[in-house]
């Protein structure tokens, strides 16, 4: 039996999803959310008992009133803790594409998201908050060379050998 006690103490750390989505065209979708500046990717939390991939698919559908096609995962992004209090967070960034019936059909929900647009990856950093513009560069490459990139607070942590455990 699993002393549920000792799990109970363990730190827990929040999650979400976000869907890298593009255009024929290689733009990237990004929505404007009414309760916060700046644009980010479509996403949002993953609920309890839900996975990263479920909660992608969730938040795109809530979001955008449509189901995309996704491609897999691309990026995990740690996030630090805010100095304004907000704790840690794990994201998973899911890529995808989308037509142009699809971008025609998107719903927003007009009590959190205002907007929508297609933007140019040269562009993301005028459109999005720094941590989110940093994500960017390397979720599309890993988009590109079909795997995904490990990242804390939108950068590479640049992997070094240790003395006593040198990596594979």
């Amino acid at each position: 039996m699993p002393d549920l006690d000792y799990y109970a103490s363990l730190p827990r750390t929040r999650g979400a999803a976000a869907a890298l989505l593009l255009d024929d065209d290689g733009r990237v979708l990004l929505v404007k959310p009414t309760y916060k500046e700046g644009w980010f990717l479509p996403g949002g939390v993953i609920e309890a008992g839900e996975s990263p991939l479920a909660a992608c698919v969730r938040e795109c559908e809530e979001e955008l009133g449509l189901v995309p096609r996704l491609d897999g995962l691309v990026c995990v992004d740690w996030g630090p803790p805010r100095d304004n209090g907000i704790d840690s967070v794990n994201v998973f960034v899911f890529a995808g594409a989308l037509t142009a019936a699809e971008i025609e059909a998107i719903t927003l929900p007009a009590d959190e998201l205002s907007d929508h647009v297609l933007v140019p990856a040269d562009e993301i950093p005028r459109f999005a908050p720094p941590h989110i513009a940093r994500r960017m560069p390397p979720s599309l490459r890993g988009l590109a060379e079909g795997r995904a990139v490990y990242l804390e607070d939108g950068r590479e942590p640049g992997f070094t050998r240790s003395r006593s455990r040198p990596l594979a």
